[in-house]
């Protein structure tokens, strides 16, 4: 196994939750109140699934791996990579600053910008990610590497988010799924 292949299933994860999130946004902007707990749950979901776990590995385990194995930081994709990282919090940390006055009409809108924007972000981010990151992971990491790094994401996953988190999140993203697409 890759262990870009562990990244790109998370990914898989992240759009489907995109994909309820544009539906929730199209909710927002016909004027219906979307349950605010479902909203605190997706911020949940982008902090501890997408940034804490994913972005985690990414940059904690995969980055300096990679480093390691010859790629040059100057000309590899790490900068970029990393500079969404950050705005990606920042898109996060305003959007739930406005969930938690929500659904007052004055936050509709700074809820419906911060999620686009985010949304926006992330899918250029995974298509970055899948076309220039991975490949290069998978070019320059040896087998032995990735089963390393394989079994290092899953201690990580479990000390970092805890034990039975991972599930939780895939259960939320049914859950959602059934209420929104």
């Amino acid at each position: 196994m890759k262990v870009t292949d562990q990244l790109k299933d998370e990914h898989q994860g992240i759009k489907l939750m995109l994909q309820i999130l544009e539906k929730i946004c199209t909710k927002i902007e016909a004027g219906d109140t979307i349950i605010k707990a479902h909203l605190e749950s997706i911020i949940e979901f982008f902090r501890i699934f997408v940034d804490k776990c994913h972005h985690g590995k990414e940059e904690d385990l995969l980055f300096p791996t990679m480093l390691q194995a010859g790629i040059p930081k100057e000309s590899g994709p790490f900068s970029v990579i990393l500079t969404e990282h950050q705005i990606g919090r920042g898109f996060i940390s305003a959007l739930s600053e406005a969930v938690d006055t929500y659904p007052a009409q004055s936050t509709r809108h700074v809820v419906l910008n911060n999620t686009k924007d985010y949304m926006a972000l992330l899918i250029q981010h995974m298509d970055r990610e899948e076309t220039i990151l991975y490949p290069l992971a998978d070019h320059y990491l040896p087998q032995d590497k990735q089963n390393t790094l394989v079994k290092q994401f899953n201690e990580f996953e479990h000390t970092r988010i805890g034990a039975g988190r991972h599930e939780e999140f895939h259960r939320l993203l049914d859950y959602l799924k059934a209420a929104y697409l």
